[in-house]
């Protein structure tokens, strides 16, 4: 199951940004996860819930957004869905995709956490390519 190696991958850097912050916790985190990254959401929650104990990030809400996998044809530059299980050869001339344009990311989209030296709670991408 690589969803709890994912699921402390993105414990360990939330809690490393929420600490450089000063924040004393974490409300919320979302993450961007492509349809072809190989990723069970429900596995990764659970995962997620379980990495988060003892940390800054304990009780934060886990929240996914599924990108779907697109590919582009460099014959004739089409793009279309990939989806699951993968099209991979090309609707318009019937090459097979050379690129895949989207569909395999996995990244850390915005972070939601108590900042003490505001009083409030701020939402602020932690990095660019997470």
């Amino acid at each position: 199951m690589h969803e709890m190696s994912v699921a402390v991958a993105v414990v360990d850097q939330v809690e490393a940004a929420a600490k450089a912050r000063r924040a004393v916790g974490v409300s919320s985190i979302r993450l961007d996860v492509g349809e072809l990254a190989g990723i069970v959401a429900d596995a990764l929650a659970f995962c997620f819930e379980l990495a988060c104990a003892g940390t800054v990030v304990e009780g934060a809400e886990l929240i996914t957004h599924t990108v779907p996998g697109r590919a582009r044809c460099e014959p004739c530059a089409e793009t279309w869905a990939v989806g699951m299980p993968p099209r991979l050869l090309c609707p318009g001339c019937g090459a097979a995709a050379g690129e895949l344009v989207s569909g395999r990311e996995l990244r850390i989209r915005e972070v939601r956490w108590a900042d003490p030296a505001a009083g409030e709670r701020h939402r602020q991408p932690i990095t660019e390519e997470s």
